[in-house]
């Protein structure tokens, strides 16, 4: 059986500007899956980078 072993990520902050509509748009989807912000920027952004093509 596989033990839980967790771990913390190394995170840095960044910056950057979004329009007004879409930040509000993050923050409704992000409360409706009960998640912080970041946490739903981070799991978009990850999800972005694993569907591209190398070409992109």
């Amino acid at each position: 059986m596989a033990e839980f072993r967790p771990v913390k990520l190394e995170k840095d902050i960044i910056s950057v500007r979004l329009p007004v509509s879409l930040i509000h748009e993050i923050e409704r989807k992000a409360a409706a899956a009960n998640i912080s912000r970041n946490e739903f920027i981070n799991q978009c952004v990850l999800f972005a980078l694993a569907h591209m093509s190398d070409s992109e």
